[in-house]
């Protein structure tokens, strides 16, 4: 598989609604391999595809507990709520406080177009939520409640 670029926030293409995604191509088997490689040599939690300027409904999501693939993924149910620091690859080096749903369960295909339903709490309702805006167009940055902080001098 290969890295593929991150997409910074101003860019255009994260400011677009992504396509629902027809059939499982070898192609699109290869995007999923090389956001995965991407997600994880950026340290990170999860992408979506347009974060690496593809406009397909494709993120994926690891927690900690293994990789998740989610295509043309939907919310079904949310509930409860959390305030945390949230940060995205897509715009490197900042965080800042966003109220998400502390519970959500969803669906979506995996890479094997095998619908599935997930449901997570705190961090994984939190990346659930994060990634799937990003298919609809949205960043972070539009929730953020607050100034955004600047997490490259903290220590964490």
């Amino acid at each position: 598989m290969a890295l593929r670029d991150i997409r910074i926030q101003g860019d255009p293409v994260l400011e677009k609604k992504c396509k629902e995604v027809t059939e499982m191509t070898p192609r699109m088997k290869e995007l999923v391999g090389d956001m995965l490689d991407t997600m994880y040599e950026a340290n990170g939690v999860g992408l979506a595809a347009p974060q690496v300027g593809i406009l397909k409904r494709v993120v994926v999501i690891d927690v900690g507990e293994g990789p998740i693939v989610m295509v043309n993924p939907v919310i079904l149910e949310v509930s409860g709520e959390q305030t945390g620091n949230e940060g995205c690859l897509s715009l490197p080096g900042k965080a800042g406080q966003v109220t998400r749903p502390n519970y959500v369960k969803a669906r979506a295909y995996d890479e094997n177009m095998t619908l599935f339903e997930i449901e997570g709490t705190e961090l994984l309702a939190r990346a659930i939520c994060h990634e799937l805006d990003h298919l609809e167009g949205h960043m972070y940055t539009e929730k953020v409640e607050g100034q955004l902080i600047d997490t490259d001098s903290e220590e964490e």
